[in-house]
């Protein structure tokens, strides 16, 4: 076939709606149409180029990490590809193995890659224990505040509550706009420095008497930071103050901004594993009964001996484990500091969490996957009918549904993991942003690598575990939809909130319906008291699960962050109900 002709049958096939992006890479290129990329250093993806490779295609051949040969092999005629264990080529390649060594250990991976994978998940199944398991979360879980903290950030609330930083500095004016942040951040501090003098005055004497800003860099450092750590540990709070004070921070690591303040207003924040790690006392974290000594006392259907039993079990193991790991370099106290704020990340699970948990368990209790014998409730929605933009069937609804809940639950699961790196994302001074309009208002977009990186590397693991996926895999981060971190947070902290009231009112019915009067209602309305809680769910997840929360199916009809805006309906500026 002739060069142009050739060409123009190859364009056909891509655009053709027969043909799958994915199942394109058969096509042969001409010499002059491969572009060259940039080359992953060796054992690196290939793709990403900074996640170390673990899995080799061999039709590709090219070594991908796991997250995104998952990604670009789900679909088309990628699926079908065949996958080797790339430590095993890199092990034979280092121990100086032959060719046919090589491939022998290769195609042994592949004929019984079953095997190995579930001998591989027993191993480590065996090798993980508790002490890893707690060490990795506590990695993310902020410090509690201690009292004299607290007083601090009261400090921190008041003069943010009462500054107009985000108004006098996002406007679409780009004059002297470093200058204009100095002075602001300035005037914060000078708030900071009258609260302190007005609360404490001889404190406030020691701290800044003759002494410039630059001095007291280490002051206004410790504020900010427990600004940002109590926040992370209680979402609700600081609900339009947090707003500023990641925005006020952000600015104040542009370079520009940097050399003029003459001081750094940022710090990493304080972990249980960095407070342990800098006193030599992680060895608390591979104990056995730290499980028993940072659980959560649910009172929920218990009498009150079975809940004072299981406080003072909880109480006797944080005794054992300060009096056991004290030190001159960690003291007793400071142990059950630490223990009570892991306790406080179990609380929120439960809280924020565990809300998706109950509706799964609700989904697949009052609907079945396959078929739906009575119309009624039936999870089906058609695009147009009554505000949906979705069609789905029963099934496909139903799954989708379900797929969607559980991916918001791995999200919550690891939200302190992600606010991290949120906050990574936003205080980077090599990361900066654009004031640009949303269509939501005058927002600043900003790139999200490391929540981005993570978002995908979970997105995986859930469709992994899903086996099908249905909708987009589409995850918005740093454009108009999600313009930064910032806005990711605040998204996912709304899961709890939608979903609460639902499990609320679904488990309070039974306790309602005790009183005969309400109990004959819910009879003569919905026929039992069952049929009465699956109608309520039954509209639950035809309508927060349709597609319409955007004017378009890229921006919020199926993709990842489209599902909550679609759940929470959108018309609203900030997803606290206003702006900052």
């Amino acid at each position: 076939m002739p060069t142009k002709e050739k060409k123009k049958h190859q364009l056909e096939d891509i655009l053709s709606d027969n043909v799958s992006i994915m199942d394109t890479e058969d096509l042969v290129l001409d010499a002059d149409q491969v572009v060259t990329d940039e080359l992953a250093q060796e054992g690196f993806c290939v793709e990403c180029k900074d996640q170390e490779a673990d899995t080799f295609c061999t039709k590709c051949n090219e070594p991908f990490c796991e997250v995104c040969f998952g990604m670009i092999h789900r679909t088309g005629k990628r699926k079908t590809h065949i996958s080797k264990n790339y430590s095993a080529l890199s092990r034979a390649k280092d121990t100086g193995n032959t060719k046919e060594d090589s491939e022998a250990i290769v195609e042994d991976d592949g004929v019984n890659g079953d095997i190995a994978a579930a001998a591989a998940t027993s191993v480590r199944a065996n090798e993980i224990n508790v002490g890893e398991i707690m060490e990795s979360r506590a990695k993310f879980i902020p410090l509690r505040l201690e009292l004299d903290e607290r007083k601090y950030l009261r400090m921190l609330e008041a003069a943010l509550n009462v500054t107009e930083y985000t108004e006098k500095i996002d406007n679409e004016s780009s004059t002297g706009k470093a200058k204009r942040v100095v002075n602001q951040i300035k005037e914060l501090c000078a708030v900071l420095t009258g609260i302190v003098l007005g609360c404490d005055y001889k404190r406030g004497q020691e701290l800044f008497a003759d002494r410039s800003y630059e001095d007291n860099e280490e002051f206004f450092q410790t504020i900010f930071e427990i600004g940002r750590r109590h926040k992370i540990m209680n979402p609700e709070k600081m609900r339009s103050a947090y707003g500023k004070l990641m925005y006020l921070l952000s600015d104040s690591m542009i370079p520009d901004v940097r050399e003029m303040l003459g001081f750094d207003c940022v710090v990493p924040i304080k972990t249980v594993y960095t407070f342990l790690e800098e006193r030599r006392g992680l060895d608390v974290l591979h104990e056995d009964n730290i499980l028993l000594a940072t659980m959560e006392i649910i009172p929920d259907r218990k009498t009150r001996s079975q809940i004072q039993a299981e406080i003072r079990h909880k109480e006797k193991s944080i005794e054992q484990l300060s009096r056991k790991y004290k030190s001159k370099y960690l003291s007793a106290d400071e142990i059950r500091h630490c223990l009570y704020s892991i306790g406080d990340n179990n609380a929120y699970l439960r809280a924020n969490r565990d809300p998706c948990e109950k509706m799964i368990q609700l989904l697949e209790k009052y609907f079945d996957p396959e078929s739906c014998d009575d119309p009624e409730y039936s999870l089906s929605i058609a695009s147009g009918s009554q505000g949906h933009r979705l069609s789905h069937d029963h099934s496909t609804q139903y799954i989708y549904v379900n797929q969607t809940l559980k991916l918001w639950r791995e999200i919550l699961n690891d939200m302190f993991k992600l606010w991290t790196l949120a906050d990574q994302d936003m205080l980077s001074s090599s990361n900066p942003y654009c004031l640009s309009q949303t269509g939501q208002g005058l927002h600043r977009i900003q790139p999200c690598p490391a929540v981005s990186r993570e978002m995908h590397r979970t997105l995986f693991k859930a469709q992994k575990k899903a086996g099908t996926w249905i909708g987009s895999s589409v995850i918005h981060l740093g454009d108009k939809n999600v313009p930064n971190a910032l806005m990711f947070i605040d998204k996912y902290n709304q899961v709890s909130r939608i979903l609460n009231p639902v499990c609320i009112t679904i488990g309070r019915l039974d306790e309602i319906a005790k009183n005969e009067g309400i109990r004959k209602l819910i009879e003569k309305k919905f026929g039992s008291l069952d049929l009465c809680k699956k109608s309520i769910l039954t509209d639950f997840f035809r309508f927060a699960f349709d597609g319409s929360g955007a004017d378009n199916f890229y921006d919020a009809g199926s993709c990842i962050d489209g599902r909550l805006t679609s759940a929470w309906n959108s018309g609203f500026a900030g997803f606290d109900g206003g702006g900052w």
